[in-house]
């Protein structure tokens, strides 16, 4: 289990270019008191869909939540917040995947109660610490055009917009902005 507070945050920094540019803006940032990043288990996915169907308008299945836990190549994590007590609850969620020399931010979401608490910022740098260990080299994510936090956010780990997939998104209708971020390719040895 990795405590976001305490993980090795300093280790993507080595490989990723805007990451290791940005390192000195965000390295006092993503301490969140009682927080734990851990795998998705499928005891979570109650909680998961939960957060999912209150926020997206066309949210993910359960089975598809279950699915990510046992995909080939897949990074499903789940920030779960300590209260009172030993008591834990799931306050958000991110699934990744990746092939080859690519990945792909699939799904991230925090729960309303638990936003603007810089949980979606722990859990991408998660991500990223853990596609470090693969040949990864890019990593792309769709948003929606309107969703201006969400693309902060991104652009604060070095994402930049590179496409935009038309009307990707229903309910309401809406394009995608693709968002990519680079790699620094990994030293030899």
């Amino acid at each position: 289990m990795l405590r976001a507070e305490k993980g090795n945050s300093r280790r993507i920094f080595r490989t990723c270019q805007p990451c290791a540019d940005l390192y000195q803006k965000i390295r006092g940032g993503g301490k969140v008191e009682g927080l734990i990043i851990r795998e998705l288990l499928e005891q979570d996915l109650p909680d998961v869909v939960g957060i999912e169907n209150i926020s997206f308008t066309t949210p993910w299945s359960e089975i598809l939540f279950f699915n990510e836990i046992y995909k080939q190549r897949s990074i499903a994590k789940v920030a779960i917040m300590e209260e009172a007590g030993s008591a834990q609850r799931v306050v958000g969620y991110i699934c990744a995947d990746y092939v080859a020399d690519e990945g792909h931010i699939l799904n991230l979401a925090v729960h309303p109660d638990f936003r603007k608490k810089g949980i979606a910022k722990i859990l991408v740098k998660n991500v990223l610490e853990d596609l470090e260990k693969t040949d990864c080299r890019f990593l792309y994510l769709e948003v929606r055009a309107s969703n201006v936090a969400a693309k902060k956010l991104y652009e604060g780990f070095g994402f930049v917009i590179v496409g935009t997939r038309k009307k990707y998104y229903n309910k309401p209708e809406e394009d995608a902005v693709i968002m990519r971020l680079a790699f620094r390719p990994r030293a030899a040895g």
